[in-house]
């Protein structure tokens, strides 16, 4: 049974995976933007595989359990933890004089199970440190997100994305599982740096307005440009293009959001997204199916597009 947390729903909540690839930092960084208003929180989360042998060096388990609680003792993850924790406070996002509570959650197979410390200040702003236990690591992502119900979730790509040599335990595998199957918005992050604005994708659909507005409200929280984009397949449906940009464009201004730019192209959507992303920090799409199943089955857009992306890609539901 997982373990159950009081949630606020008033508050803006934000999972971080961390792994202790540069791209789980960067992905940090751009949590700790989001977060920065006293209304939000931010866990930040280190899954390892169950392991029945893991006695720390030979310690016994209360005493490494203690231990770990007090990021006094070098298991697997703490040292990516405490690194994460020591940014958030070199960025002014979490302070020494936060108070903190230490918890542990006992799991079945494994010593140690999931250990976390929760710091808090005098606002009621939450940083969580989660060192989590599971067979899986997608499925343990998952499970945190079931805990915590956060509006957000973070995660690193690795570099075998694009071709490359395999930077982390972050792989395509569980970026994949964790994007399709998430019940919240997903960052996939890739070279993510702030201040190049959001690349919000539109086809004029209701599910790609309401993502329009979803991260319109997401962008202003860290002070974002945002530019639309929308594709038309062949030169005949340019004016429908045009006319999806024009309408989120409007939609926006009545909320009292900019749009920096819009943008129409014609040619293959994937490809041209792709091809225009790098400019940015996000780009930005919608998700259309229902379920992870349907996501898997339908490879839409917007997964293709992710797979695919040289830079940072949110799916939004």
């Amino acid at each position: 049974m997982l373990e159950l947390e009081k949630i606020d729903e008033t508050r803006f909540r934000i999972l971080v995976c961390i792994d202790g690839s540069d791209e789980s930092y960067r992905g940090l960084r751009y949590a700790a933007k989001l977060g920065g208003g006293i209304d939000a929180d931010i866990c930040l989360v280190y899954v390892r595989p169950m392991d029945q042998g893991l006695y720390s060096g030979g310690l016994q388990v209360r005493v490494a359990r203690e231990n770990m609680l007090n990021w006094g003792l070098e298991l697997p993850g703490i040292r990516y933890l405490r690194k994460a924790s020591d940014m958030l406070v070199e960025m002014g996002v979490m302070g020494d004089d936060w108070e903190s509570q230490s918890f542990h959650t006992d799991v079945e197979g494994d010593p140690l199970g999931d250990n976390k410390t929760v710091y808090t200040n005098r606002d009621g702003k939450q940083i969580i440190l989660k060192l989590k236990v599971s067979q899986r690591i997608a499925e343990g992502i998952l499970e945190q997100w079931e805990i915590g119900k956060y509006q957000i979730l973070i995660l690193g790509a690795s570099e075998r994305w694009r071709g490359g040599r395999l930077a982390s335990f972050m792989d395509p595998e569980v970026a994949e599982t964790v994007a399709t199957s998430a019940p919240c918005s997903v960052i996939v992050a890739r070279e993510l740096e702030e201040g190049h604005g959001h690349l919000i994708c539109t086809d004029g659909s209701d599910i790609s307005m309401a993502a329009v507005a979803i991260d319109a409200q997401l962008a202003s929280r860290c002070d974002c440009p945002i530019s639309l984009l929308s594709i038309s397949p062949d030169a005949e449906g340019e004016a429908a293009a045009r006319d999806a940009v024009a309408r989120a464009e409007a939609m926006l201004k009545e909320m009292g959001v900019e749009v920096l730019e819009t943008i129409v192209k014609v040619g293959d959507p994937v490809e041209q997204i792709v091809e225009t992303g790098p400019g940015y920090s996000l780009i930005v799409v919608s998700d259309s199916a229902k379920s992870g199943l349907q996501r898997l089955i339908k490879g839409s857009v917007a997964y293709r597009v992710m797979a695919k992306a040289y830079n940072s890609v949110m799916i939004v539901r």
